[in-house]
């Protein structure tokens, strides 16, 4: 029999808690998740569009060092030349310039939020000329042993295969301060070159130009059941990048609103993360190479062409001010206009 001090305490103990509005939760209740996170060191952030974890049924794990797709042992582990000659696919960042005391509190794990929104402030935009994001994830991780954060289907389904603590293998120079994203696309060609592009996107009974998946792909693992997925604009646009004409089918719907939704996270989450690309003196989105000078000043959303003359995505079709100005529409975030080398364009008084 409880004593009367023992019951009064926990009574005390009660009360205090209901005083707060805070509930005792047994030991062992699950916690559900609703199915828009990301993981940020750890933490869990909202994004207000479906996303899959490398956790999760159905997710891509870049952790793993097997290979997603092939037959179990079937991996040539030799071909695997990295800096580290480590069947990983991803590192810690700024891990050959920080003191030995930093690297060995950080690689267990040590990350604190303030510690990496302090280090991050790039969002690298990629096509994956794969298609679809199984693909993507087969070529990335399985043969190219590579990796990237996120990767964006063509029903706007975003998968996150790493903690955005990790230094995934993506854009080379920008790994360290950056968060990439594989958008499934197949990519920009010059005009002329229509090979890929009639393969993958024809007419259908109305004349509407659709995705269409080679038989051999079936339904590419696409996370909606039957989905169809449309370019954006009917017709592919023509750009110039590197002063090279290309031509380029849009994003879906879907999958612009997932990334803008991503991308109004990603700048709410890293406060120096400004919502803001590449631009020249009229604020017109660059397609070409930032010069040294200016990368080291640069914080934004950045091209995969904007750090080589050896990559062209997100190609022109990409629309950085739809992207841009809808996120800080997300946010309340009003457009403060800067070139690069100032500061960061992103005010955040509502309205304007």
């Amino acid at each position: 029999m409880l004593s009367s001090t023992r019951v009064g305490a926990a009574l005390a103990v009660a009360l205090v808690f209901g005083m707060l509005g805070c509930s005792v939760t047994k030991p062992g209740t699950p916690l559900t998740r609703t199915g828009d996170e990301i993981v940020v060191a750890g933490q869990l952030f909202h994004t207000g569009t479906p996303v899959v974890l490398w956790m999760d049924p159905g997710g891509y794990d870049a952790y793993r060092v097997e290979d997603r797709f092939e037959p179990r042992g079937q991996h040539d582990w030799d071909a695997i030349k990295d800096e580290t000659d480590s069947p990983n696919r991803y590192g810690l960042r700024g891990e050959r310039t920080m003191s030995d005391e930093d690297f060995e509190r950080l690689r267990g794990g040590g990350w604190t939020l303030e510690e990496l929104q302090d280090t991050v402030d790039l969002f690298v935009i990629h096509y994956d000329v794969c298609g679809h994001s199984a693909f993507c994830f087969d070529v990335l991780h399985d043969h190219r042993c590579l990796s990237v954060h996120f990767m964006l289907d063509i029903d706007g389904t975003i998968y996150q295969t790493l903690d955005l603590k990790e230094r995934a293998w993506h854009a080379s120079q920008a790994n360290d301060r950056s968060i990439g994203i594989e958008i499934a696309n197949m990519g920009a060609y010059p005009p002329g070159d229509d090979v890929t592009l009639a393969r993958w996107y024809q007419p259908d009974d109305t004349g509407r130009v659709r995705i269409t998946l080679p038989a051999a792909r079936g339904d590419g693992r696409v996370r909606t059941p039957g989905f169809v997925g449309y370019p954006l604009r009917p017709e592919p646009v023509l750009g110039a990048i590197h002063g090279r004409q290309l031509r380029q089918y849009d994003l879906t719907p879907e999958q612009y609103d997932a990334l803008i939704k991503l991308t109004a996270t990603l700048a709410e989450v890293f406060p120096n993360i400004p919502l803001t690309y590449p631009a020249d003196g009229l604020g017109r989105p660059r397609y070409d190479v930032l010069t040294d000078e200016e990368y080291a000043n640069y914080q934004g959303l950045i091209g995969h062409y904007h750090l080589t003359t050896g990559k062209i995505d997100p190609g022109p079709a990409f629309q950085w001010e739809y992207v841009t100005e809808e996120a800080r529409r997300l946010l309340g975030r009003r457009r403060v206009e800067t070139r690069l080398g100032d500061a960061p364009a992103d005010g955040t008084a509502t309205g304007g």
